[in-house]
């Protein structure tokens, strides 16, 4: 169909991939923003309502510090450490209260031994590996021989499987984090719809990964395949 159009499938398949990750990020950050401006009635900044949710379940260990950039807030597990970002620990609007109970998920799934968030970080090393090895198994393959863009493909399922596998660990961590919300009472009703739609716009970007990935393999088959046709 495309080469119908006089269009190479591969840099469509590029072109779409960018297209949706662009989308993603543009949702998110206009999510953020709005609800950036959104001052909750509780009055509590982001640092507060994480502190609240992690004493609340018994987490009174893990330190909570602030952390440079915009929404780079993440739970280090290792460190049993939650990083904020300056708007996220000291403000004290929907979005604040959100992203601090989402990465506070994090930390309760790394309490309960949850089992996607112990499955991704086991394969992280192998991730990282077969990141670095799938990007020089391509650019070797298309300088040389198209047996190694197939070595590229295999590594970049590993990178795809940690993508699939994080999904599930991003939105369960989501879904606790509209609870401990409206069970404690840190936003009011009124704006918890707020909170969510903050929450699931973040969801999005990993969806947006997974799918971007998708397209990435699927591309170098064509690539692999045409190459070979013309052998």
């Amino acid at each position: 169909m495309f080469y119908y159009y006089g269009l190479d499938p591969t840099y469509v398949l590029v072109l779409i991939g960018l297209l949706i990750t662009i989308i993603a990020q543009i949702f998110v950050s206009s999510s953020y923003s709005k609800y950036k401006k959104v001052k909750s009635k509780s009055g509590l900044e982001g640092f507060e309502v994480a502190r609240h949710i992690l004493d609340n379940n018994g987490l009174t260990n893990i330190d909570i510090v602030e952390t440079r950039g915009e929404l780079t807030d993440h739970y280090d597990p290792t460190r049993k450490v939650i990083r904020l970002s300056h708007d996220i620990f000291h403000g004290d609007s929907i979005a604040a209260a959100s992203v601090a109970a989402h990465e506070c998920g994090h930390a309760v799934q790394d309490k309960e031994n949850y089992f996607f968030l112990r499955l991704r970080a086991a394969i992280l090393p192998i991730v990282n590996f077969s990141s670095y090895a799938g990007y020089i198994s391509i650019v070797l393959g298309l300088l040389f021989s198209t047996k190694l863009i197939y070595l590229g493909i295999f590594f970049e399922l590993a990178v795809l499987l940690f993508q699939l596998i994080t999904l599930p660990v991003e939105f369960d961590a989501s879904k606790r984090a509209a609870k401990f919300l409206e069970k404690e009472a840190l936003v009011e009703k009124k704006e918890q719809e707020g909170s969510k739609k903050m929450l699931r716009a973040a969801a999005m970007t990993y969806v947006a990964s997974v799918v971007t990935v998708l397209l990435q393999i699927l591309r170098l088959i064509l690539i692999a395949s045409s190459d070979n046709n013309r052998r």
